[in-house]
């Protein structure tokens, strides 16, 4: 760690210009957590404008798979945006489109041949439900327009897939605004209620969701979406494998679509290039993938779908829904390339053992540090539970949110950590884990070593606070 990770920041309200402003313009003043200016990256690596060196331990918002500063992706789209920028999808075809959809197809294998292209998460998920809704109407007479997501959940940024998110804190914004999906329980692992373990948990939730089809009844149910490794919403939680396969039986039984939310944890981030191959016995129909896809060089998202799905409805009414970028060939350029370094770096294979070599040294540091309370997730996709007190796993009190001051920690200590209280921490409070996916073990050594610097500096405001004994 360099010798400028000692200056410490402190929360400050930006002097923001008379016009323009970027996003920051819109966010709180003044900011909870200060935001560095970062102005070059490389690899796991960021600098900030004063050339303070930060580890990017989240890849943003689980996005930088490769990590940052990619040559051979970077030169692919300025290739491709000098040979051919742009056509539109609903005029015109070009290759880029063509290959990435068979590239995608080919790697997420049988039950997913066609791939719908999109601009990033929200709108795959919105095209997912496009779909089955269209599906519905032309094959089987569109009585079913039910959706149900777990509670917690999360499913993107657009109305409607508010809507579908999990979030007991956006009732309200949506009361009277828009019509919200059904929630049943979500199968959580750390802070259970009663006297459950997983098993048995996963089983009342599957249960749950079978109880909540017959009670909507089982012909007006369209979907049931699920995020197979959670994001934000749940802090990565995964569910027991039991519950996989009871959901799959479940949504066979009825004909409801099981559709899994792979936007955060796809696309390798779990060791296999779908998180959904982690239970092949229990293979959703459609799978919703973005972020990591063109790994943050350029938005793209898409939704895969089976050819026994697709292919009747082409012959019957097609789909016609589509965005103006959708298959935007400098996207589709960029993912190309991205996968061609998933397969000169052997990233996938990387990420398995990365993923356990630095999940042993996160539950390593839980005999330094009594405020961490759970490590969880799959992968390179993980989080991890500060609390109160590791015996009892108490939250914290909702006038404080421990990860801004975990965050403000970080930063200190040359880390920029993605993390967001939700649900005003009644579900607990986490920050994710997530480098990129081809972290080296070293990095991983260096990485644990500024986590642990965090949590000693961390523990030593909260008992400042007096938050922590």
């Amino acid at each position: 760690m360099t010798s400028s990770a000692a200056k410490k920041p402190a929360a400050k309200a930006y002097s923001l210009p008379p016009i323009g402003g970027g996003e920051e313009a819109f966010r709180p003043q003044p900011v909870p957590v200060p935001l560095p200016m970062i102005v070059r990256a490389k690899g796991i690596h960021q600098w900030d404008d004063e050339g303070k060196e930060y580890i990017d331990l989240s890849s943003g918002p689980i996005v930088s798979n490769i990590g940052h500063g990619n040559e051979r992706v970077a030169d692919a789209m300025a290739k491709q945006a000098r040979t051919m920028d742009f056509a539109y999808s609903r005029v015109a075809r070009h290759q880029p489109d063509l290959d990435i959809s068979h590239r995608i197809a080919s790697l997420a294998g049988p039950g997913f041949e066609r791939v719908f292209l999109s601009s990033g998460g929200s709108e795959a998920n919105e095209i997912a439900v496009k779909f089955l809704r269209t599906y519905d109407l032309a094959l089987n007479g569109g009585k079913r327009t039910k959706i149900i997501t777990l509670m917690p959940s999360y499913h993107g940024g657009t109305v409607f897939t508010l809507g579908m998110t999990g979030d007991g804190d956006l009732v309200s914004w949506l009361d009277g605004f828009q019509t919200g999906c059904e929630h049943v329980p979500s199968p959580i692992t750390y802070r259970l209620p009663g006297n459950h373990s997983p098993e048995t948990y996963a089983a009342h939730c599957a249960d749950e969701l079978e109880a909540r089809i017959r009670k909507l009844g089982p012909d007006k149910v369209l979907a049931f979406f699920m995020e197979p490794v959670g994001g934000l919403g749940t802090g990565c939680n995964v569910p027991h494998a039991s519950y996989f396969k009871r959901v799959r039986e479940i949504c066979t039984k009825y004909g409801v679509a099981l559709v899994f939310d792979e936007v955060l944890c796809g696309t390798g981030r779990t060791g296999k290039f779908l998180a959904a191959h982690n239970w092949p016995e229990a293979l959703p129909d459609v799978v919703v993938m973005a972020k990591g896809l063109a790994s943050g060089y350029s938005p793209l998202g898409a939704t895969l779908f089976p050819s026994r799905m697709v292919d009747p409805l082409a012959r019957k009414t097609g789909f016609s829904f589509s965005h103006t970028y959708s298959g935007n060939p400098v996207s589709c350029a960029a993912a190309i390339a991205v996968l061609d370094e998933y397969e000169r770096q052997d990233i996938v294979a990387n990420t398995a053992k990365m993923g356990a070599y630095l999940r042993e040294g996160l539950e390593g540091l839980k005999t330094k540090h009594k405020s961490l309370g759970d490590v969880r997730g799959l992968g390179l996709c993980m989080a991890v539970e500060v609390v109160t007190d590791r015996t009892t796993k108490a939250i914290w009190p909702v006038e404080i949110s421990p990860t801004d001051h975990f965050r403000i920690a970080g930063l200190e200590h040359g880390l920029i950590i993605y993390t967001r209280r939700t649900a005003k921490g009644r579900n607990g409070d986490w920050f994710i884990v997530a480098p990129p996916m081809n972290i080296t073990r070293a990095e991983c050594d260096e990485a644990l070593k500024r986590i642990d610097a965090t949590f000693k500096t961390f523990e030593a405001e909260m008992k400042r606070l007096g938050h922590l004994a």
